[in-house]
Protein backbone atom coordinates (compact mmCIF):
# COMPACT_ATOMS: atom_id res chain seq x y z
CA UNK A 1 0.00 0.00 0.00
CA UNK A 2 3.03 2.02 0.01
CA UNK A 3 1.89 3.39 -3.40
CA UNK A 4 -0.69 4.65 -2.59
CA UNK A 5 0.27 6.46 0.20
CA UNK A 6 2.54 8.27 -2.48
CA UNK A 7 0.15 9.39 -3.99
CA UNK A 8 -2.22 10.42 -1.56
CA UNK A 9 0.55 12.65 -0.36
CA UNK A 10 1.67 13.87 -3.93
CA UNK A 11 -1.58 14.55 -5.58
CA UNK A 12 -4.31 14.71 -2.76
CA UNK A 13 -2.41 16.54 -0.20
CA UNK A 14 0.68 18.65 -1.77
CA UNK A 15 -1.58 18.58 -5.17
CA UNK A 16 -4.24 20.38 -3.41
CA UNK A 17 -7.12 18.30 -4.78
CA UNK A 18 -8.49 17.57 -1.16
CA UNK A 19 -11.18 20.26 -1.94
CA UNK A 20 -12.03 18.42 -5.43
CA UNK A 21 -12.07 15.04 -3.47
CA UNK A 22 -14.56 16.10 -1.44
CA UNK A 23 -16.71 17.89 -4.15
CA UNK A 24 -16.70 14.42 -5.78
CA UNK A 25 -17.74 12.51 -2.85
CA UNK A 26 -20.59 15.01 -2.20
CA UNK A 27 -21.45 15.11 -5.83
CA UNK A 28 -21.61 11.16 -5.30
CA UNK A 29 -23.27 10.75 -2.25
CA UNK A 30 -26.00 13.69 -2.97
CA UNK A 31 -27.32 12.02 -6.72
CA UNK A 32 -27.16 8.60 -4.80
CA UNK A 33 -29.78 10.02 -1.59
CA UNK A 34 -31.24 12.24 -4.13
CA UNK A 35 -32.73 9.32 -6.58
CA UNK A 36 -33.57 6.73 -3.60
CA UNK A 37 -35.68 9.21 -2.06
CA UNK A 38 -37.41 10.41 -5.24
CA UNK A 39 -38.06 6.53 -6.05
CA UNK A 40 -39.37 5.39 -2.70
CA UNK A 41 -41.73 8.73 -3.31
CA UNK A 42 -42.78 7.71 -6.46
CA UNK A 43 -43.13 3.75 -5.49
CA UNK A 44 -45.54 5.76 -2.14
CA UNK A 45 -42.92 3.90 0.30
CA UNK A 46 -41.43 5.44 3.45
CA UNK A 47 -41.83 8.73 4.91
CA UNK A 48 -40.85 11.02 1.97
CA UNK A 49 -43.59 12.82 -0.14
CA UNK A 50 -42.76 15.59 -2.97
CA UNK A 51 -42.17 19.09 -1.37
CA UNK A 52 -44.49 22.35 -1.88
CA UNK A 53 -44.76 26.00 -1.79
CA UNK A 54 -47.98 27.85 -2.43
CA UNK A 55 -49.27 25.28 -4.36
CA UNK A 56 -46.40 25.19 -6.27
CA UNK A 57 -43.79 22.04 -6.73
CA UNK A 58 -40.41 22.65 -5.52
CA UNK A 59 -37.94 20.86 -7.23
CA UNK A 60 -34.95 20.02 -6.01
CA UNK A 61 -32.78 21.86 -8.33
CA UNK A 62 -33.94 24.75 -6.63
CA UNK A 63 -32.25 24.33 -3.74
CA UNK A 64 -29.14 23.13 -5.70
CA UNK A 65 -28.64 26.21 -7.45
CA UNK A 66 -28.48 27.85 -4.34
CA UNK A 67 -25.64 25.94 -2.68
CA UNK A 68 -24.34 25.75 -5.83
CA UNK A 69 -23.93 29.54 -6.19
CA UNK A 70 -23.13 29.59 -2.35
CA UNK A 71 -20.39 27.27 -2.72
CA UNK A 72 -19.00 28.74 -5.49
CA UNK A 73 -18.64 32.09 -3.92
CA UNK A 74 -17.07 30.84 -1.20
CA UNK A 75 -14.49 28.76 -3.71
CA UNK A 76 -13.67 32.17 -5.07
CA UNK A 77 -13.15 33.78 -1.88
CA UNK A 78 -11.36 31.55 0.08
CA UNK A 79 -8.08 32.41 -1.12
CA UNK A 80 -6.87 29.55 0.24
CA UNK A 81 -7.95 29.28 3.68
CA UNK A 82 -8.64 25.76 4.51
CA UNK A 83 -12.20 25.67 5.52
CA UNK A 84 -13.80 28.39 3.43
CA UNK A 85 -12.78 26.02 0.20
CA UNK A 86 -13.45 23.05 1.80
CA UNK A 87 -16.93 24.40 3.04
CA UNK A 88 -17.05 25.72 -0.65
CA UNK A 89 -16.25 22.42 -2.40
CA UNK A 90 -18.93 19.98 0.10
CA UNK A 91 -21.61 22.83 -1.18
CA UNK A 92 -20.54 23.10 -4.92
CA UNK A 93 -20.59 19.04 -5.17
CA UNK A 94 -24.24 19.15 -3.52
CA UNK A 95 -25.73 21.47 -5.51
CA UNK A 96 -24.07 20.90 -8.59
CA UNK A 97 -25.41 17.30 -7.86
CA UNK A 98 -29.31 18.42 -7.75
CA UNK A 99 -29.18 20.47 -10.42
CA UNK A 100 -27.84 17.98 -12.68
CA UNK A 101 -30.14 15.66 -11.85
CA UNK A 102 -32.97 17.62 -13.09
CA UNK A 103 -30.90 18.59 -16.19
CA UNK A 104 -33.47 17.33 -18.41
CA UNK A 105 -35.93 18.88 -16.98
CA UNK A 106 -34.33 22.46 -17.26
CA UNK A 107 -33.13 21.22 -21.02
CA UNK A 108 -36.35 20.46 -21.87
CA UNK A 109 -38.23 23.04 -19.95
CA UNK A 110 -41.16 20.34 -18.82
CA UNK A 111 -41.14 17.57 -16.41
CA UNK A 112 -39.43 14.85 -17.90
CA UNK A 113 -38.08 13.56 -14.75
CA UNK A 114 -39.87 9.84 -14.69
CA UNK A 115 -40.32 9.03 -18.73
CA UNK A 116 -37.23 8.06 -21.44
CA UNK A 117 -35.61 12.12 -22.06
CA UNK A 118 -35.58 12.46 -18.21
CA UNK A 119 -32.61 9.86 -18.33
CA UNK A 120 -30.58 12.25 -20.04
CA UNK A 121 -29.96 13.80 -16.73
CA UNK A 122 -28.44 10.18 -15.51
CA UNK A 123 -25.79 10.01 -18.53
CA UNK A 124 -24.75 13.59 -17.63
CA UNK A 125 -24.20 12.99 -13.92
CA UNK A 126 -22.70 9.85 -14.34
CA UNK A 127 -20.37 11.78 -16.87
CA UNK A 128 -20.07 14.74 -14.85
CA UNK A 129 -18.70 12.37 -12.14
CA UNK A 130 -16.44 10.27 -14.31
CA UNK A 131 -14.37 13.43 -14.96
CA UNK A 132 -14.11 14.84 -11.52
CA UNK A 133 -12.75 11.07 -11.28
CA UNK A 134 -10.33 11.45 -13.82
CA UNK A 135 -9.50 15.09 -12.71
CA UNK A 136 -8.20 13.62 -9.17
CA UNK A 137 -6.31 10.56 -10.07
CA UNK A 138 -4.59 12.26 -13.13
CA UNK A 139 -1.02 13.29 -12.18
CA UNK A 140 -0.65 16.83 -11.00
CA UNK A 141 2.61 18.46 -12.69
CA UNK A 142 3.09 21.14 -9.99
CA UNK A 143 2.97 18.06 -7.59
CA UNK A 144 4.80 15.66 -8.30
CA UNK A 145 8.70 15.17 -7.91
CA UNK A 146 10.19 17.26 -10.68
CA UNK A 147 13.97 18.44 -10.68
CA UNK A 148 13.69 21.67 -11.15
CA UNK A 149 16.17 21.82 -14.62
CA UNK A 150 14.48 18.70 -15.78
CA UNK A 151 11.05 20.84 -15.21
CA UNK A 152 12.61 23.41 -17.13
CA UNK A 153 13.93 21.81 -19.99
CA UNK A 154 10.40 19.59 -20.41
CA UNK A 155 7.88 22.44 -20.24
CA UNK A 156 8.35 23.53 -24.04
CA UNK A 157 7.72 19.60 -24.72
CA UNK A 158 4.78 19.32 -22.24
CA UNK A 159 3.37 22.41 -24.58
CA UNK A 160 3.42 21.47 -27.47
CA UNK A 161 1.86 17.85 -26.66
CA UNK A 162 -0.73 19.39 -24.57
CA UNK A 163 -1.65 21.80 -27.38
CA UNK A 164 -1.62 18.45 -30.19
CA UNK A 165 -3.73 16.59 -27.33
CA UNK A 166 -6.28 19.44 -27.47
CA UNK A 167 -6.51 19.74 -31.63
CA UNK A 168 -7.44 16.16 -31.40
CA UNK A 169 -10.16 16.75 -28.54
CA UNK A 170 -11.58 19.47 -30.35
CA UNK A 171 -11.56 17.80 -33.71
CA UNK A 172 -13.71 15.10 -31.63
CA UNK A 173 -16.13 17.35 -30.19
CA UNK A 174 -16.70 18.80 -33.47
CA UNK A 175 -17.42 15.22 -34.97
CA UNK A 176 -20.31 15.22 -32.69
CA UNK A 177 -18.84 12.49 -30.03
CA UNK A 178 -19.24 15.02 -27.03
CA UNK A 179 -19.01 12.30 -24.66
CA UNK A 180 -15.57 10.78 -25.79
CA UNK A 181 -14.38 14.22 -25.92
CA UNK A 182 -15.10 15.26 -22.79
CA UNK A 183 -13.54 12.45 -21.18
CA UNK A 184 -10.55 12.49 -23.61
CA UNK A 185 -9.28 15.60 -22.30
CA UNK A 186 -8.20 12.96 -19.50
CA UNK A 187 -7.50 10.12 -21.53
CA UNK A 188 -5.23 10.77 -24.80
CA UNK A 189 -6.15 7.71 -26.68
CA UNK A 190 -9.91 8.18 -26.48
CA UNK A 191 -9.32 11.92 -28.16
CA UNK A 192 -6.93 10.34 -30.59
CA UNK A 193 -9.73 7.09 -31.46
CA UNK A 194 -12.44 10.11 -31.39
CA UNK A 195 -10.61 12.44 -34.25
CA UNK A 196 -9.59 9.91 -36.59
CA UNK A 197 -12.49 7.90 -36.66
CA UNK A 198 -15.83 8.44 -38.41
CA UNK A 199 -17.69 11.34 -37.76
CA UNK A 200 -21.85 11.27 -36.84
CA UNK A 201 -23.24 12.20 -39.89
CA UNK A 202 -25.66 15.18 -38.32
CA UNK A 203 -22.19 16.65 -36.88
CA UNK A 204 -20.36 20.18 -37.95
CA UNK A 205 -17.39 18.02 -39.37
CA UNK A 206 -19.45 15.77 -41.80
CA UNK A 207 -21.16 18.26 -43.05
CA UNK A 208 -18.16 20.27 -43.83
CA UNK A 209 -15.80 17.62 -45.10
CA UNK A 210 -18.20 14.63 -45.49
CA UNK A 211 -19.48 13.85 -49.04
CA UNK A 212 -22.96 12.18 -49.49
CA UNK A 213 -21.93 8.82 -49.60
CA UNK A 214 -19.36 9.57 -46.30
CA UNK A 215 -22.54 10.53 -44.85
CA UNK A 216 -24.30 7.58 -45.39
CA UNK A 217 -21.20 5.42 -44.02
CA UNK A 218 -21.17 7.37 -41.25
CA UNK A 219 -25.14 7.35 -40.77
CA UNK A 220 -24.78 3.29 -40.79
CA UNK A 221 -21.96 3.03 -38.62
CA UNK A 222 -23.71 5.38 -36.11
CA UNK A 223 -26.96 2.16 -36.26
CA UNK A 224 -24.47 -0.15 -35.68
CA UNK A 225 -23.30 1.29 -32.61
CA UNK A 226 -26.51 2.08 -31.37
CA UNK A 227 -27.90 -1.01 -31.72
CA UNK A 228 -24.68 -2.00 -30.13
CA UNK A 229 -24.48 0.04 -27.04
CA UNK A 230 -27.64 1.46 -26.72
CA UNK A 231 -29.16 -1.54 -24.61
CA UNK A 232 -26.35 -1.18 -22.26
CA UNK A 233 -27.20 2.65 -21.73
CA UNK A 234 -30.93 2.04 -20.92
CA UNK A 235 -29.92 -0.53 -18.73
CA UNK A 236 -27.21 1.83 -17.03
CA UNK A 237 -30.34 4.42 -17.13
CA UNK A 238 -32.66 2.32 -15.91
CA UNK A 239 -30.51 0.59 -12.93
CA UNK A 240 -29.30 4.03 -11.67
CA UNK A 241 -32.16 6.24 -12.55
CA UNK A 242 -35.20 3.95 -12.44
CA UNK A 243 -37.46 2.62 -15.17
CA UNK A 244 -39.08 5.11 -16.79
CA UNK A 245 -43.17 5.46 -15.77
CA UNK A 246 -44.14 8.32 -17.70
CA UNK A 247 -43.94 9.01 -21.74
CA UNK A 248 -41.90 11.33 -23.17
CA UNK A 249 -44.21 15.00 -23.89
CA UNK A 250 -45.22 15.30 -27.58
CA UNK A 251 -43.19 17.67 -29.64
CA UNK A 252 -46.11 20.10 -29.91
CA UNK A 253 -46.95 20.67 -25.80
CA UNK A 254 -42.99 20.69 -25.70
CA UNK A 255 -42.51 23.67 -27.87
CA UNK A 256 -45.92 25.35 -26.05
CA UNK A 257 -44.15 25.42 -22.93
CA UNK A 258 -40.88 26.63 -24.15
CA UNK A 259 -41.05 31.05 -24.20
Amino acid sequence: MGWLHRWWQTEIVHGAKGPLLLALIAFVVTFVTTRTVTRLIRAGRGPFHNVSSGGVHLHHSTPGIVLLVTGAFCAVGADGRLPVNYIGAALVGIGASLVLDEFAMIFHLQDVYWSQEGQLSVYVVTLCAACLGLAIVGISPDAAPWDPAVATSARGRVTLVLGAHLGFVAVTALKGKYPTALLGIFLSPLAWAGAVRLARPRSPWARRFYSSAKIARAAARETKFDERWGPLHLWWADFIGGRPSQPDPSPSSAAAQRP
